[in-house]
């Protein structure tokens, strides 16, 4: 059997395993015509990698690009409590909860088009660094930054892929990050700032260091062209407001697209939540976290290879017209049957009554 077969078996395995996924267990659905070894030696060859991902996902992406695509970039943690601690699975900030989780941290890139979701590339957040910190206690430390992972996954998607925008949470919505996509690129965003930036007027405020708070301008319903210290280029502000209530919360947004409306703004940017169904399916419906793995090339070969079942969901979605758990509940039901049927079987005597 040719790896790419061996592949293509491992990942439609995460798609229908209901439990843990191990390499032995496969091999018993496979009823023993592939042995455990051969499971075992492609999670640790490494070849369900970053490229592997991009390959698979590249005929998808040109098949389903128009012209309102964007690229979705967005960080998620998966806890993994009860496994190891190694350079992959350590502790990392998660500023959605605001404390420490112990799991693995990665960054995806999602192209979003014609109503289907592909995620194109994905970097894990890596603590090769051991050290000690202030209260005397070892901690790890990455050799790479968060913002320098988004813009390898940005600068390869504005290589391979054509879309309108780049969209992202406040986490990444920095001057840095805009100059990479605006500068270097050409390239427009749509992010999410927070709301204690500071903001001059106009060039002239600028100049002269005259800044104000986003807040004091009250852009709710409307947009305002704004300059960022740090940048060379206006951008576009808006905020939108939720309520739940007697509770509001503020959505401050950001573009360097300045022939934007507010309402624009805000609909385009909508299509940021489904990084949010995506991080939900590969957790619930692609066994992301339920493999036993302990190194951390197997551990990524898993994470790719769930990353990847990703898209043959939404390709049987775009053919089914079934959402991913719709599909994963229809698989269940189907095993289901099949066992009832296998039990009867061996419920039903194989022997003859005495006469």
């Amino acid at each position: 059997m040719n790896v790419n077969n061996l592949t293509d078996l491992y990942r439609e395995s995460l798609m229908i395993s209901q439990g843990q996924v191990s390499c032995t267990g496969l091999s018993s659905i496979m009823e023993g015509t592939v042995s455990h070894d051969k499971f075992t030696r492609l999670l640790s060859s490494g070849i369900m990698n970053e490229e592997y991902l991009w390959k698979s996902a590249k005929p998808i992406c040109h098949e389903i690009r128009s012209s309102d695509a964007v690229l979705i970039i967005d960080e998620s943690i998966e806890a993994k409590p009860y496994t190891d601690e190694n350079e992959l699975i350590c502790w990392h900030y998660d500023h959605v909860s605001g404390k420490n989780i112990k799991g693995v941290s990665m960054l995806t890139g999602l192209y979003h088009s014609g109503g289907m979701s592909v995620p194109v590339g994905t970097e894990f957040v890596t603590k090769p660094i051991k050290t000690i910190n202030k209260q005397g206690r070892q901690v790890r430390k990455s050799r790479i930054g968060k913002n320098e992972l988004f813009r390898k996954i940005a600068g390869h998607a504005f290589y391979n892929l054509d879309f309108e925008y780049v969209l992202s949470d406040s986490w990444f919505g920095n001057s840095g990050n805009m100059k990479f996509v605006h500068e270097k690129h050409q390239g427009k965003f749509i992010f999410a700032i927070k709301s204690n930036r500071k903001v001059a007027l106009s060039l002239e405020d600028k100049n002269k260091g005259r800044y104000t708070s986003i807040k004091s301008l009250k852009p709710e319903g409307r947009t305002a062209v704004v300059y960022v210290e740090q940048l060379d280029f206006p951008i576009l502000i808006t905020c939108q407001v939720f309520k739940n209530g007697d509770d509001t919360a503020a959505l401050y947004l950001a573009s360097n697209d300045l022939n934007l409306s507010c309402e624009q703004i805000t609909t385009i940017y909508k299509k940021r939540w489904k990084v949010e169904e995506y991080h939900k399916s590969i957790k619930s419906n692609a066994s992301f976290s339920k493999s036993p793995t302990r190194r951390v090339t197997t551990q990524k070969s898993h994470f790719i290879a769930s990353i990847s079942a990703f898209n043959r969901f939404e390709l049987l979605k775009a053919r089914k017209n079934k959402n991913h758990f719709a599909l994963k509940n229809y698989l269940n039901i189907v095993a289901l049957r099949k066992a009832k049927e296998e039990l009867q079987q061996l419920l039903t005597p194989t022997f003859k009554k005495a006469a």
